[in-house]
C-alpha cells in the first residue's frame, strides 16, 4: 500500500488529473471538494501528506491550514493555487504550509514536490537518534516536537520548530537565508528571504530571555544566522 494523501481541491477537473497522476505513482488519494469537509477529513484521518487548494468554498485554504496546525498536526502540507502572487505565497508559508505551488507548474512537478516533501518528513524523523537535545536551558524533543525552556513548554509553529531543530543540530554553523529556505522549506524561494527573517524574529521572541540581546540565535551580519556554539553557557 502506498503513502496516503489528502487532496482538498474544488476544481474537479484538476483534482481528477492530480488523482490519476498520484495513483499511477502508487499513492493512495482521498479527496474533498470544499474546506469544511477537507478539514474534517484532515482532523479525523491519518495522512502522510495534504495537498490543499488556496481558494475553496466554505473555508478557504489559509483557514484550513491554520486549523490543522493549531491542532498540533504537523503532517506535510503543500498549498496549491491558481494565483502566484508574493502575498499569497508568503501568507501560505506563514500559516504553516510546507510548500506553495502554482497550478501552472504542471502535474509532473507537483508529484516531484510531493515526493520531496515526504522525503524531508522522513529525514526529520530519522536524523535525530536521541530522545532530546539540551541547549542551555532549552530542551528540544524531536519525536514529540516539543520545546521546553526550563519547565515552561514553548508553543512553536511547525516551521519555528523545524528552524530551531535545524539550528540546534548544527551549533556554530552559519546559514544564509537561502540555505535555510532550501533546508527547512525545501526549495529556494528567490526573493522570499524576508520569510526567514520573520520566522527568526518570532522564534527569538519565544526562546530568548531578551530579544534585544539574543544568546541562542545569533545574527552574522552580511551572511545569515547561527546557533550559538557556546550554548552551554547560556543556561
Amino acid at each position: 500500500m502506498g503513502r496516503s494523501i489528502l487532496l482538498i481541491e474544488d476544481d474537479l477537473d484538476f483534482a481528477q488529473l492530480v488523482c490519476i497522476s498520484l495513483r499511477e505513482e502508487n499513492f493512495v488519494v482521498t479527496t474533498a471538494n470544499d474546506g469544511v469537509s477537507g478539514l474534517e477529513l484532515a482532523q479525523k484521518g491519518s495522512f502522510d501528506l495534504i495537498l490543499l487548494d488556496l481558494m475553496l468554498p466554505g473555508i478557504d485554504g489559509l483557514e484550513v491550514c491554520r486549523s490543522i496546525r493549531a491542532s498540533g498536526d504537523h503532517t506535510p502540507l503543500l498549498m496549491l493555487t491558481a494565483r502566484d502572487t508574493e502575498l499569497d505565497r508568503v501568507l501560505g508559508l506563514e500559516v504553516g504550509a510546507d510548500d506553495y505551488m502554482p497550478k501552472t507548474m504542471g502535474v509532473r512537478e507537483l508529484v516531484a514536490r510531493v515526493r520531496a516533501a515526504l522525503r524531508r518528513s522522513r529525514a526529520y524523523g530519522e536524523e535525530v537518534d536521541v530522545d532530546w537535545l539540551q541547549r542551555g536551558d532549552l530542551q528540544i524533543h524531536p519525536g514529540k516536537r516539543e520545546v521546553l525552556r526550563g519547565e515552561e513548554t514553548l508553543e512553536l509553529t511547525a516551521k519555528e520548530f523545524d528552524l530551531l531543530l535545524h539550528f540546534a543540530q548544527n551549533p556554530g554553523r552559519v546559514f544564509s537565508r537561502e540555505d535555510l529556505l532550501s533546508s527547512v522549506w525545501g526549495y529556494a524561494y528567490e526573493g522570499y528571504q524576508h520569510t526567514v527573517n520573520s520566522h527568526i524574529n518570532r522564534l527569538r521572541g519565544k526562546i530568548e530571555h531578551d530579544v534585544s540581546k539574543p544568546k541562542y540565535l545569533l545574527t552574522v551580519w552580511g551572511v545569515g544566522y547561527k546557533f550559538n556554539e557556546q550554548w552551554e553557557k547560556q543556561a
